[in-house]
């Protein structure tokens, strides 16, 4: 590679994971966060400068007294809480003038864990930082000039509509008239008393009767509901397009109260041509990336996929065990993509692991051997990226603890996170393959009958689902907790 670059994300522990991965695939790079001796963080940093390495993966604490002109390249692996940190960070590249590239990942769950990090805070704080928040949504989403809305953000007037270099003027979406629809917001701003923010705007427009429209009596008025017939997205896409435009401005000083310019108050008197461009829409993105492995967005090979689950069920017959405790139905749609086809391939399949590998996966690594060469299929193995196997992180502190016979509850508040996330671990550790010991806890929450009537409906559940193991055996006697560690010794100590 040889670039000097800079990887920013939100969390220490991601930072490390990141690190470890660009190492793994011949990347020279280290982490950078304030959890470091200050040591480590010194000579991390050195090492960048003098370009003993090429990439620093860090959390915020990383380059406010950075001096480097060759960095070429930023990328925000989470995306910023605040268009001022944004702006910061991606400075950092191209400072002698020449190649600096930017690129952040954006999906909108990501603004929701933000969003749940701010509960508990200060409510004034809170506020600012929705605020904050919402502006990363809209520049984020934008399908406009990235260069014009955020020098627009900091009060200064990009003139040219097309910069040459950000992905929405590269690859320009196409635009639509809404000189009529321009001017009913406009209007609707103008006859809520341009009292009222973005959100309320839209409301209005939509038709949508909730508390705040009604306490203002804002439903009575001429204008609502008279742009029900496009939806929210289109309105904020609209509103943004008209701030960017200089028919509104936004006083945040004042809760983001939406305001009239003197031009916005002109096109209202006479409008005119106004084109504008749908923003990006990342409501439905892809899987969460806190899961483990998985096969990404290839498709499965179905003929395969369906071979492997008629292997499955024989194996299953044999055995006298449901078919999910052998391999789970994602585990096999991940071997019909990958083509696993030898052993250190199979423990790298989601759900498998080193135990399962060993216990059940040579018949399934033999069908697969045999449907690849007779049907000549070029594995791409080679072009996925190395994963690295976690080694120092929580899940080798739960293993050690259940060893210990250290209670769930305990091992919860050291970690600081509820019981039901810490099953949540313990569930991805048994499907790993890894059989692990919970007897301890579970003698002590959970009586031996009732115990025995969860083993009895794993036996012969067509699914592994605790909701439905739940739904099935009544939640007045159980909760969800109970039943998922019960499945988890079911798992354990039938499938590993």
């Amino acid at each position: 590679m040889g670039k000097s670059g800079i990887i920013y994300c939100l969390s220490r522990k991601k930072v490390e994971e990141i690190a470890q991965t660009l190492s793994v695939n011949g990347i020279k790079a280290l982490p950078y966060h304030a959890g470091l001796e200050a040591n480590v963080r010194a000579k991390t940093q050195d090492d960048f400068l003098m370009e003993e390495i090429d990439v620093i993966v860090a959390t915020i604490a990383f380059g406010m007294g950075i001096d480097k002109p060759d960095v070429r390249f930023v990328i925000h692996h989470d995306i910023p809480k605040s268009l001022e940190g944004y702006y910061q960070e991606t400075g950092r590249a191209g400072r002698d003038g020449r190649e600096g590239r930017c690129c952040t990942f954006y999906a909108y769950k990501d603004i929701e864990k933000l969003e749940k990090f701010m509960k508990g805070k200060p409510v004034a704080e809170q506020e600012i930082g929705k605020q904050l928040l919402f502006e990363t949504v809209g520049y984020a989403e934008t399908s406009v000039c990235r260069r014009k809305y955020l020098l627009h953000y900091f009060g200064e007037v990009y003139e040219q509509e097309n910069c040459g270099s950000c992905d929405n003027c590269l690859h320009p979406k196409t635009q639509t008239e809404a000189q009529d629809e321009v001017a009913m917001m406009l209007e609707v701003v103008q006859a809520v008393k341009e009292k009222h923010a973005t959100e309320h705007i839209i409301n209005v427009l939509i038709g949508k009767d909730d508390k705040a429209v009604k306490d203002y009596g804002h439903n009575k008025l001429e204008l609502f509901a008279e742009g029900m017939d496009k939806d929210a997205k289109f309105w904020m896409a609209l509103i943004r397009q008209s701030l960017l435009a200089g028919f509104l401005f936004k006083d945040v000083d004042n809760y983001g109260l939406l305001k009239l310019t003197d031009k916005g108050k002109a096109f209202i008197e006479n409008p005119h041509s106004f084109k504008v461009t749908q923003d990006h829409s990342y409501e439905n993105t892809e899987s969460d990336d806190d899961e483990e492995g998985g096969g990404g967005g290839a498709a499965a090979d179905e003929t395969l996929f369906a071979m492997l689950k008629d292997l499955r069920k024989q194996m299953a017959k044999q055995k006298s065990l449901p078919p999910f405790v052998i391999f789970q139905d994602p585990s096999l749609e991940e071997m019909a993509i990958n083509y696993p086809i030898t052993m250190d391939e199979m423990k790298n399949i989601t759900g498998v692991g080193t135990g399962k590998a060993a216990k059940y996966g040579k018949p399934f690594i033999d069908m697969i051997k045999k449907y690849v060469e007779e049907n000549e299929i070029e594995r791409a193995q080679d072009l996925v990226v190395k994963s690295i196997v976690n080694k120092s992180g929580l899940k080798v502190y739960i293993i050690q603890n259940i060893d210990r016979k250290i209670s769930l509850d305990d091992m919860a508040t050291a970690k600081g996170i509820s019981v039901s996330e810490l099953i949540s671990e313990i569930e991805s550790i048994v499907g790993s393959g890894t059989k692990i010991d919970l007897n301890y806890y579970i003698n002590e929450m959970i009586d031996p009958d009732k115990q025995q009537e969860v083993f009895d409906y794993f036996r012969t559940a067509d699914s592994d689902s605790s909701e439905a193991c739940l739904e099935e055996l009544g939640d007045t006697d159980y909760t969800l907790d109970e039943i998922r560690l019960m499945r988890v010794k079911f798992m354990s100590e039938l499938g590993n």
